[in-house]
């Protein structure tokens, strides 16, 4: 029995249609039955694979006064996890022009699943950065594989809103583990928090057992796939029609999570020993950020759609920038302009990812879509995770909050990147 999908009717569309159409959710409806399950799926995966990314930095101080490290030891796990995370991202992209969406999809889950787990056995910190480095093997590739699954699902119409809705877990599993932190670390020992962090990272592969049976590949990608001779090339990505794009795509990349993760990154640390908060106090601040970067996924995701993929990023790499300049410098004592500011930070540096899954998926075409945008996101993270690294090691000397200042540089970075790239909205993904 065929699996592709009845043609769309070509009548009018009657006044219900358009109504519906236009809804709040229409986005979610134009997904159909298949599509949504992609969207579940991909967003479950995305929430853990955020929640199991933040067991490290809420864990940074205890993990520190365990090992005896210092803030360049401390910085060298995020450095590690995303540099090789650009290698998993890479391959992922590859398997999922390969063997498929979801296959590629569940591989990633599995394998950051299996290596948070593991972090939290470590006896020592050399065998705690190797295993956090096998971390960011499915970590990676992760929302690069979900991302584009779902994209082949969502109408040209809705597309921004749909990938931005899917981002928006990413702040769904930072609170899940914001929540958790605060939690273990007020009923255990530090000595022992860390490590129950870490092994509560399990948990994704119920995710998994339910994605076998219910979630499969968009029909149009499988035929694709099916008769393609070049599916999953490195060597497609940068021949002459291409080469420009993944060029500025990387850039674009780089710039943005370059700032994200040094904020991502340091902003607990920074919160705990230079504004003097407690374990629940770190929490509340957390609330705020968090708050602010789910909404501003959601919002993002719609802006991207209204205004273009390249006048979103360009309108929140601006902000950004100014939002992380005056987080890092509100002077000691005022902890409760602090807490206000949380949110616009956490919203502005938010919404410009919600453009990316839409944008980069309709970069590329089909057969090379998976190797396209898994090659360029995650070469961003790896380039970009040199800047959650400067700020640890001027960290002893400037601050946390003075080297916060590096990850405006990231977004200046994407803006100026956005001038090699086309606008695609409205592009339908053939």
């Amino acid at each position: 029995m065929s699996t592709t999908p009845p043609p769309q009717s070509l009548a009018h569309p009657t006044t219900d249609e358009r109504a519906a159409d236009d809804g709040a959710f229409a986005w979610l409806r134009a997904l159909g039955p298949r599509g949504r399950r992609a969207f579940a799926g991909a967003f479950g995966g995305y929430a853990l694979d955020s929640y199991d990314y933040f067991t490290l930095p809420l864990s940074m101080v205890a993990l520190a006064a365990y090992f005896g490290l210092d803030s360049g030891q401390t910085g060298l796990f995020t450095t590690v996890t995303l540099v090789v995370s650009a290698v998993g991202g890479a391959l992922a992209g590859v398997l999922a022009d390969r063997i498929g969406r979801v296959r590629a999809l569940m591989i990633t889950v599995i394998t950051y699943a299996v290596f948070t787990v593991a972090c939290g056995f470590a006896p020592n910190y050399e065998t705690l950065l190797v295993f956090r480095a096998l971390q960011g093997l499915g970590f990676g590739g992760e929302w690069a594989v979900g991302a584009i699954l779902v994209a082949e699902y969502a109408s040209a119409k809705h597309r921004g809103r749909t990938l931005g809705a899917i981002q928006s877990s990413w702040a769904v599993g930072w609170a899940l583990a914001a929540i958790m932190y605060t939690v273990v670390f007020s009923l255990a020992d530090d000595d022992l928090a860390w490590r129950v962090m870490f092994w509560t990272g399990a948990l994704p592969a119920l995710l998994v057992i339910w994605m076998r049976r219910r979630v499969h590949d968009a029909p149009e990608a499988v035929a694709v796939r099916e008769r393609s001779t070049e599916k999953g090339s490195f060597a497609a990505i940068f021949k002459p029609g291409l080469l420009r794009t993944t060029i500025f795509a990387g850039l674009l990349s780089t710039g943005v999570q370059g700032g994200y993760y040094t904020l991502a990154t340091w902003v607990p640390t920074y919160l705990k020993t230079e504004r003097d908060l407690s374990v629940v106090g770190t929490g509340g601040y957390l609330t705020f950020l968090i708050s602010g970067a789910f909404i501003g996924y959601l919002t993002g995701g719609y802006l991207t759609d209204r205004l273009g993929r390249r006048r979103n990023i360009w309108l929140f790499a601006l902000l950004s920038a100014i939002c992380i300049l005056a987080y890092a410098n509100i002077p000691s004592g005022s902890n409760t302009l602090l807490l206000v500011l949380g949110f616009p930070l956490g919203f502005c540096m938010s919404a410009i990812f919600s453009g990316f899954g839409s944008y980069l998926s309709e970069l590329y075409p089909t057969a090379v879509r998976g190797t396209g945008q898994g090659f360029t996101y995650n070469t961003g993270r790896a380039v970009g995770a040199v800047f959650p690294t400067t700020v640890g090691f001027l960290a002893d000397s400037w601050g946390v909050g003075g080297a916060l200042v590096f990850g405006a540089i990231g977004y200046g970075i994407a803006a100026l990147a956005l001038l090699g790239l086309p606008e695609t909205r409205g592009k339908e993904l053939a």
